[in-house]
This record gives C-alpha cells, structure tokens and sequence, in this order.
C-alpha cells in the first residue's frame, strides 16, 4: 500500500476543506446510481473522428462518467532481467505530468474530484478515471498528461522505489503472497508468466526513469488499445475525449513476443518453510482459455466444485464436515498464452495435509463421475439469476465491458450469456471436467510449517 509523505499529508490536509464537498458528491453518485438489468443496456460502437474505437453506455441520470482502458502488454513485457516495471509504472503515472510536478497534478486531481487508477495484469496493463461532467474538461486534460508526458521526476521515482521494496518486504513475510509468488515460479519456470510481476529487490533498486519510459512508449499505443465508456456523454462527446486522451500514442505498440506455455505436467508439491501458525496452500493445474468452446462449461463446473462459496463441493467436504478450514476455494484464470485453475486453503499446520489430500479426492471424484443434475440447476439458478448485480453501477458496468472487450467475446455477450449457460448439460461439464480436472498433474505450493509434507530442497 502506497503512504504519504509528511508534505504530501500535510497538503491533503490544508486542501480538504476544498475538496471535500467535491468527493461526497463523486461518492454520493456513484453509490446511487441506477441499478439496471444488464439486458436493458444499449451498449454503442463509437469510432473518434481519429479512428480510435470505444464501447459506450450512455447514462444521462447522473453527471459522472467512467471510463476504463487497457492496453494490451502487462507484466509478461516487462524488460529481460527487469521485473516489476510495469508494476513500477503504475504508482508513477500520478506523480506529475507535463509542466505539473508531483504535488501540484496531484493537487489539481484532488480539487475536481477525479479519479484515477492503473494496475497491471499478466497480459494487460488497465487504466481507472472517473470525472463529474462539470469537471470532465479538466480531468481529461490530467488523464492526458498522465498517459502521454509523464515526468519521471528522480525525487518521485526515489519515493515510490522505496515504497515498491516496502511492499516486497511485507510480501516475502506474508504466507498468501509468498505462495502465489512461488507457484507462478514452479508451474512457468524459464517463462515470463514465472516472474514476479512486482519484481525483486535487485530489481526494483535497478529500474530508473528510462526504463518506465521505454516501456510506456512500447505498451501505450493505439493498436492495442481497449476503452469503454459509461455515463454522461454522448457519441460525439466520447469520439473527442478519445481523440484528446489517446490521440497523441504513438499509432503502433512494440510488444516483445509471448511464448504459448502449459504449467508443468505431473505434479508438483513445494513446501516454503515460514515460521507462522497456519499454512497457506495455493493448487493449480491447466485450465481452459477463455475462448475455448468448453470454457463456459468449466467456468459452471468451478461454482459446483470451489466458486460458489458454501454451497461449493470444496467448502462443503473440508469445512462444513470436517471443519478443518475456514475457507477453501478455486477458480478458471485464462490467460493470453495459457490457461490455469487455480485454487487455495489455510489451515493449521497439522490439517494442511489432510485437507489438502480431500481436495485431490473430490476432485478426482468429479472429475470421474461429474457434478449430479441438482447441482448443475442451483448452480444455473445462481449464476443467471445474479448476473445484473455486476452491472449496478457506471463503474461495473465499464469493468465488466472491458474485461469483455479484452477477452474478445463480442459485443452482444452481455445478452447471449445466460442463455448459453441455461443451455448447458450435465455431459458438457462432464466433458470439460475430464479436459483439466486432473489431480495427478495438480502443483501444490505450501507456505508455513506444515505436518506430514516435505519442505522444500
């Protein structure tokens, strides 16, 4: 978590009174905005007189817009032995612009009552903004400067490198990160998705201010740019922020290539001794691709098997009967380059072993015989019946979009989705089942002290 500085606090301070009628209402907004059926929304193709190309839903009720982009890249171009770059770049894209050092954009973004965020997937790295319509003008002059004349400045990249080994200190203590970290590293070896997307110590202390630039002027261009739009602004309105905001990118991206990659096959168990009452186990093996004709199939088979909280399988055998976690669950993570299920369970050290060999059973279990017609309909009834809940604001409305977008899905998927999970049977999640569900190829990293595993080396 990025802190202040005594200045920077002392600033926030001597503004509040000045912004503070400003954020309440930005809150106040989007925490009433309309909720709405997701099959009720008019999403438009918008093409900006500069060829730029937008999802846009309008949503005149409220003066608030929301905007999310993405850029396609991430943390697997992160630069040959220079990890967390990217991760790097997303805490500096707001720490001045243009003729605007650190505190003064900072400031100027405080006084409108805008927002603005970036973070970094493994493929993509996203961006955040969100305006009141009074203010758009001026916060799209900052978003502008943000994307396009960052300033680097040496003071700023010395405070943000020193926060960026702050938080790798925190994260090699903590059981959850270190696990996460050390199964990426186990399933890619030799592979941009193994590296650490925030980077080591050696090389956080070694990226300067060339190196964010590099990359920004590699990722930040308008070929493989992604936005959507949700809120108050029209068509026309949209086309020109589009071209204010984006216009000055360079028109082609330079992206290094990703190798396509599986995790690695026939198992794995690595035990990470820490000196911590619980273990953290985080398991995984290959998954499906977001576009595989099986995907929607296995995505309803994970809510049976560890998505669907305590109506979920996992859930039900390790803790509802057993009581030995507090939580369990799994998940689909489709990638650009790969596809991986992944899931995790904490427990004491001396029931790590034990519900860790449950999990392998009734995954076995499932994997053999399939989910019954029971489980199938309650999870249809749940995942349909809740889908609008994601579309209950301009801002979710403009993730769930872009995630879309992204994954390439088209643009009528919102209205075909719980179509094509109603039409789904018993035999397509018994067919995507037998596709990844496969213990014996299963990687279990385990960060603790566990009883009855063998550490690591």
């Amino acid at each position: 978590m990025r802190t202040q500085s005594n200045a920077a606090a002392a600033r926030t301070q001597t503004n509040l009174a000045g912004v503070l009628a400003g954020l309440c209402l930005l809150t106040l907004l989007v925490l009433i905005t309309l909720i709405r059926p997701a099959h009720s929304m008019e999403i438009k193709e918008v093409k900006s007189p500069g060829g730029i190309n937008a999802w846009l839903v309008e949503s005149h009720g409220n003066p608030l817009l929301a905007l999310r982009f993405a850029f396609t890249g991430g943390n697997s171009q992160d630069p040959e032995g220079k990890p967390g770059v990217a991760n790097f770049l997303t805490a500096m894209l707001d720490e001045g612009a243009g003729e605007l050092k650190s505190a003064q954009f900072q400031e100027s973004v405080e006084e409108i009552a805008m927002r603005m965020s970036y973070n970094a997937g493994r493929d993509t790295f996203y961006g955040n903004f969100e305006t009141l319509t009074e203010n758009r003008d001026e916060a799209v002059k900052l978003l502008r400067l943000a994307i396009t004349k960052p300033r680097f400045d040496e003071d700023a990249v010395e405070r943000i490198r020193q926060q960026l080994l702050a938080n790798l200190a925190y994260a090699a203590r903590s059981p959850e990160r270190l696990a996460s970290k050390t199964w990426y590293e186990t399933a890619f070896p030799d592979h941009a998705y193994g590296s650490p997307t925030s980077g080591t110590v050696k090389s956080v202390k070694a990226i300067g201010a060339d190196d964010l630039e590099a990359y920004r002027k590699r990722i930040f261009a308008r070929d493989n740019l992604k936005v959507v739009a949700v809120g108050d602004i029209t068509p026309e309105e949209l086309g020109k922020l589009l071209d204010d905001v984006f216009g000055g990118l360079n028109e082609k991206s330079e992206l290094n290539p990703v190798a396509e990659v599986e995790p690695v096959q026939g198992g794995r168990l690595e035990v990470v001794e820490l000196d911590v009452p619980q273990s953290v186990a985080i398991f995984g093996m290959g998954g499906l691709k977001r576009k595989d004709p099986d995907f929607l199939a296995g995505f309803v088979l994970n809510h049976i098997v560890g998505g669907g909280g305590f109506s979920a399988i996992l859930m039900e055998e390790v803790r509802e009967k057993r009581g030995l976690a507090y939580s369990v669950y799994s998940y689909l993570s489709p990638l650009d380059r790969t596809a991986i299920y992944l899931g995790s369970v904490a427990t004491k050290n001396d029931a790590i072993a034990e519900s860790l060999n449950i999990i392998r059973a009734e995954l076995k279990k499932i994997a053999e015989n399939g989910p019954t017609e029971e489980a199938l309909k309650n999870a249809k009834s749940y995942l349909t019946g809740s889908y609008a809940l994601r579309f209950d604001t301009n801002s979710k409305i403009a993730s769930q979009l872009l995630g879309i977008l992204v994954e390439d899905m088209g643009i009528d998927y919102v209205d075909n989705r719980n179509a094509q999970i109603e039409a789904l049977t018993v035999d397509d999640l018994k067919k995507a089942a037998k596709r990844f569900l496969k213990p014996d190829d299963l990687i279990v990293v385990v960060v603790g002290k566990p009883k009855g595993l063998k550490p690591k080396g």
